[in-house]
């Protein structure tokens, strides 16, 4: 409530002469939340809330800029020291919650492959040495939180010797053939819960830990998502019109679409053990449930993927060890 009301008075040097009321709009996964000033005239500006003991807005500010040749907010005041960034409205309809109004798969696919237009023009700007690289130790790190946090407290167990081996394994195999993907921008939560629908293009949001790393990172993202799931049919049509996409803009993407394909699922394999560990640890650490019931999406994503190829074989048999070989029941899937 304090940082509420240190928001309200910074506001009101920001504008001095126009009255508001604030009220909540949102909260991330982080420390940050989002304010909605509304002015008697109607008119509205989103304000950022990042307490600066827990987090910089530094970050933010800069990819803000790198990322305009999206439709990402405008920074409209902001104030480093106080953790306070005053931004462009661009509504409050993002693109899950259309997609939960508007079931079927002809609704969905029209948006998906608006945010896959908005994708390949963000990585057509790609430069290398402007963004931190996405190498080994930060991808090591991500994949690690999976048996810190997931199978540790979630499970509440410890890998044993064998199964620590097959997870050695597995990052053994799966890291080289990742990094060795082209690279390009990575905005690294390119999520439907990110992205806003606003008239004439999306709205990208929550782009503030971009780097620069593998080509088909962010349409896992997309495509292979926390909170609403699509059968692998629907979702190989998108994947195989993103790669139309990316060729047809020159992007570094392979000339056969199933070796694109196995970068896609391969690389779906180390955010979906991130994120079960994130979203483990969001529970167990930072008191935030609302993340713990997706978990058994991504586990089904992992055990469909590391069946399929047989160089991820001890995966396989550490998740049927870990949690059976049977799918998990999960929320909205379409």
């Amino acid at each position: 409530m304090q940082r509420q009301i240190e928001l309200k008075n910074w506001l009101q040097t920001v504008y001095p002469d126009r009255s508001f009321e604030l009220a909540f709009a949102a909260a991330d996964a982080d420390f940050r939340r989002y304010f909605r000033a509304t002015f008697s005239d109607g008119s509205s500006v989103v304000c950022m809330d990042a307490p600066p003991d827990k987090m910089s807005v530094a970050p933010y500010l800069k990819v803000q800029k790198l990322f305009d040749m999206v439709n990402v907010p405008q920074i409209l005041h902001a104030d480093t020291d106080l953790g306070f960034v005053v931004l462009n409205d661009l509504g409050n309809t993002t693109f899950l919650t259309a997609m939960l109004q508007e079931q079927g798969e002809t609704a969905h696919k029209a948006l998906l492959l608006e945010a896959i237009g908005e994708l390949v023009e963000l990585q057509k700007a790609s430069r290398e040495g402007v963004l931190p690289e996405y190498d080994r130790e930060t991808m090591l790190r991500e994949i690690n939180l999976f048996p810190e946090w997931f199978v540790a407290k979630e499970l509440g167990r410890e890998l044993t010797f064998k199964q620590r081996q097959l997870w050695q394994q597995t990052v053994d195999t799966l890291l080289p053939p990742l990094l060795a993907q082209p690279k390009v921008y990575v905005h690294r939560d390119f999520i439907v819960r990110n992205l806003m629908l606003t008239r004439g293009r999306p709205g990208v949001l929550d782009f503030q830990d971009a780097l620069y790393g593998p080509i088909s990172y962010d349409l896992v993202s997309l495509l292979r998502d926390a909170f609403i799931g699509w059968e692998e049919e629907f979702v190989l049509d998108l994947v195989i019109r993103y790669w139309e996409k990316a060729r047809a803009a020159g992007l570094p993407v392979p000339e056969a679409f199933d070796e694109f394909y196995r970068w896609f699922e391969w690389m779906g394999v180390q955010r979906h053990l991130k994120v079960a560990g994130i979203f483990a640890r969001l529970y167990y650490r930072d008191g935030k449930d609302k993340y713990r019931p997706e978990i058994p999406r991504f586990l089904n994503y992992l055990r469909r993927v590391s069946r399929r190829y047989a160089e991820l074989a001890p995966l396989y048999a550490l998740l049927v060890e870990l949690v059976g070989d049977e799918e998990l029941e999960t929320g909205f899937t379409f």
